[in-house]
């Protein structure tokens, strides 16, 4: 009796994990694009993209000149750092406002651009 309890409790905790790592990507990618207004920091070659959903992230590039867009909406596509942690901190972040326990959803993250497209020569707000 005692084995078929631990079995059930193995099995469980594995059907538990299996379906967390099924819900937990929700199909993201290393690779984003985000539409929004692009300022300067006070860091060289780093710039703050402060995106129409709400979300804000910390971009550079080594391929693109991002200060050529400084005051204007662009859409920038490039690749999120530290993917893997970011996505984990999104689905929190999806479980707490799924939940009412956080009102808003937005996002912060670091996004190396490969490609930059200006939207407007002036940002809207």
């Amino acid at each position: 009796m005692r084995k078929l309890v631990l079995c059930l409790a193995l099995l469980g905790a594995t059907s538990a994990w299996m379906i967390a790592q099924d819900s937990s990507d929700k199909g993201k990618s290393d690779t984003r694009t985000v539409t929004g207004c692009l300022q300067k920091t006070s860091h060289n070659n780093r710039f703050l993209l402060l995106a129409n959903d709400g979300s804000s992230w910390n971009v550079h590039s080594d391929t693109v000149s991002l200060a050529d867009h400084v005051g204007h909406t662009v859409t920038a596509t490039g690749t999120v750092s530290n993917s893997t942690a970011h996505n984990m901190k999104e689905d929190t972040k999806d479980m707490a406002h799924d939940t009412g326990v956080k009102k808003d959803n937005s996002e912060h993250g670091t996004l190396k651009v490969t490609d930059v497209q200006m939207v407007s020569d002036s940002c809207s707000k």
